[in-house]
């Protein structure tokens, strides 16, 4: 049988949560700007229009959707069916 927590230990956990989700997303902002930059021979076939550039990253960020919810979505069933056990 699982002992509840007390409030003290819940907002401790929180603010663990809390401060790991803040470093993780600090993370991904300062990468950001790398990221856009594709790789080198997609950036030099692409040549320099900038406006195709942009479309560009922003098709190669929506075709990074799906596979990331599914795989978000099978740690999350693996993780809730674990702790079940």
């Amino acid at each position: 049988m699982r002992v509840p927590l007390r409030r003290s230990e819940l907002l401790m956990k929180f603010v663990r949560y809390l401060i790991l989700i803040s470093i993780a997303a600090l993370g991904v902002l300062l990468a950001a700007e790398s990221t856009l930059a594709q790789c080198a021979m997609c950036r030099a076939s692409i040549g320099a229009n900038s406006s195709f550039i942009r479309n560009f990253n922003i098709g190669v960020l929506v075709l990074l959707v799906p596979p990331v919810s599914i795989f978000c979505t099978i740690f999350i069933v693996a993780i809730r069916y674990r702790k079940s056990e």
